[in-house]
């Protein structure tokens, strides 16, 4: 019996974050991305090559990329060549109302897939630095205006309500602010213990913006980007270190010392 292999797809990026898959299977006449969660589809055809056209809607989220091989039926589409340098240090035009972000990666398996992000507004991560008993962050804001009265929350996860402020400062789409770790342990770490980061443009009881890295072409920041513990307090008793969550928002772990 002769074993077929299954449809490899080369895709490429382009400065507008359009997305082009070439694909090498004859028996293919069209890619199908299924939202993983959704269910959701959306059929692109290949003529001869399958183009995600920026104005074309996606939702948040991850995509499965399927080959519609005809009698053969849908398969999973392998990830071939991904040319994403048009991604890197990506930069909207800052009056955009809204970031839309499509990444092609490799999934488990090697399967093909894409991930979608769509915020209104967006807060960018830059550079993240360090001083003592503190973590430093630069950043540009998307879709909204940066006012005098402008914060940033580190929240509690799975407490609302419980947040610190610090100020926020900055101009023409710019933030930069610094994030003391001691107000955080402030209560006590006893466990692993989560604090998010938003920035709040207008000031406090204003919108908030959750802070994320997503304008490159790193599909899943988590793992990755996987910056230094510091001590959160000055009896040592308990450490803080910045991370990106699964979705590439930024927070803050803090974690109890042993002993």
């Amino acid at each position: 019996m002769t074993i077929i292999p299954a449809p490899r797809a080369d895709c490429t990026t382009a400065a507008d974050g359009s997305i082009t898959f070439v694909v090498d299977d004859t028996r293919a006449t069209a890619l199908v991305l299924q939202n993983r969660r959704t269910g959701e589809r959306l059929r692109l055809e290949l003529a001869p090559h399958a183009v995600l056209a920026t104005a074309t809607g996606l939702a948040q989220g991850r995509w499965d990329v399927l080959a519609d091989c005809g009698d053969d039926g849908e398969q999973s589409v392998e990830s071939g060549i991904r040319d994403l340098r048009t991604l890197l240090d990506r930069v909207p035009e800052p009056p955009a109302a809204a970031v839309a972000v499509r990444i092609p990666y490799q999934a488990k398996g090697g399967a093909l897939a894409v991930r979608s992000w769509l915020r209104a507004p967006h807060a960018e991560v830059g550079e993240i630095g360090f001083v003592q008993g503190a973590m430093t962050v630069e950043g540009r804001l998307y879709g909204a205006g940066l006012g005098p009265g402008a914060v940033v929350e580190a929240r509690l996860r799975g407490t609302p309500g419980e947040v610190h402020r610090e100020p926020v400062t900055g101009e023409s789409g710019a933030f930069a602010f610094t994030l003391p770790y001691a107000p955080l342990a402030a209560a006590g770490i006893v466990k692993e213990t989560f604090r998010d980061l938003w920035l709040l443009p207008s000031g406090e009881g204003g919108g908030a913006v959750r802070i994320a890295r997503i304008l490159d072409d790193i599909a899943d920041r988590k793992g990755i980007y996987v910056y230094p513990a510091r001590p959160a307090d000055a009896q040592g008793r308990a450490t803080a270190v910045p991370y990106y969550t699964v979705e590439n928002d930024l927070s803050v772990r803090l974690d109890p010392v042993a002993g």
